[in-house]
């Protein structure tokens, strides 16, 4: 009984995270779409801390994709570094924490 809690809690820390990480991933592809419009048009910008923070707390896949749809801060060796390293970071410790909650 205590293993099938204890796997119920894993199962519902697991969900919770990838539903986090999906969120916050479209968030950040949607912020950089939306800055590069901004840019554009001129107006009002989203900060780049903002930008880079968004990726560094899991959002890093969306904030690679949407620099790359859009087009947006690839010119910027600050960005790449971050939003890779970040992407690395987060692929890396979700592997580690899938394989061991599972095995």
């Amino acid at each position: 009984m205590r293993a099938l809690a204890e796997l119920e809690t894993t199962s519902l820390w697991m969900t919770i995270l990838i539903v986090y990480l999906i969120l916050v991933n479209f968030l950040a592809f949607i912020l950089y779409g939306v800055d590069k419009r901004r840019a554009i048009r001129q107006t009002w910008r989203i900060k780049e801390r903002t930008l880079l923070f968004v990726a560094a707390v899991g959002g890093a896949l969306g904030a690679l994709l949407g620099m790359l749809a859009f087009h947006h801060k690839v010119r910027k060796p600050r960005f790449w570094v971050i939003v890779l390293l970040s992407l690395a970071v987060w692929t890396v410790g979700c592997y580690l924490l899938f394989r061991t909650a599972y095995i």
